[in-house]
């Protein structure tokens, strides 16, 4: 019965910490220096580098040097499936993440993570070809286009560009999908040239 006990403590002590290296190795994205953004006074973002993750905490070293950890308040349906994550590019150590959530006495709630290392590269959809660059800049790709993205940062969670104001509703290593009250824009990631 002893040896039992031994090896289920084992096996999850080994199952949780397998889930804090869950970076990939394919991870070539450049790294974010949010020094260069500028902060906007009511923005309730904390940014910071993760330094590290488990399936329902983050912990992020923030711009003022303080170690922050949060719990990821994650919204699962009734049969116990993940329906809605807060998380938005992933959760690996040395990315930079901006963070909304409330600071509790016990434990402090995230609303919205966005990896902003993640959201770094060049997206391209129908009409649109844009690199988001860091220190808020953006590089359009086409020349035609009528409006083009020229800046971008984080403000309370959503994605501005330029003028425009988005909810992330995806972003992963290869896709984008942005919404407003203008409609749904989804992108895949191009390789910079």
């Amino acid at each position: 019965m002893r040896q039992n006990i031994i090896f289920f403590a084992a096996f999850f002590l080994l199952l949780t910490l397998s889930g804090c290296t869950d970076k990939p190795q394919t991870n070539n994205l450049p790294k974010v220096n949010m020094d260069k953004l500028k902060s906007n006074q009511g923005d309730s973002t904390v940014y910071g580098t993760c330094v590290d993750a488990t399936s329902n905490t983050v912990s992020i070293r923030t711009n003022n040097g303080d170690t922050v950890q949060y719990v990821c308040a994650d919204v699962y349906s009734e049969d116990g499936k993940l329906s809605n994550s807060v998380v938005r590019g992933g959760k690996f150590s040395g990315d930079r993440m901006a963070i909304v959530g409330s600071i509790g006495e016990e434990e402090n709630i995230a609303v919205s993570i966005v990896n902003l290392t993640s959201l770094l590269g060049r997206w391209t959809s129908l009409d649109r070809d844009f690199e988001i660059l860091d220190g808020g800049q953006v590089k359009s790709s086409v020349e035609a286009e009528s409006n083009p993205y020229t800046s971008w940062h984080i403000f309370n969670g959503k994605l501005i560009l330029s003028k425009d104001t988005f909810e992330i509703c995806e972003l992963g290593p290869d896709s984008l999908i942005l919404e407003n009250s203008k409609g749904i824009y989804g992108y895949k990631r191009k390789a910079s040239e």
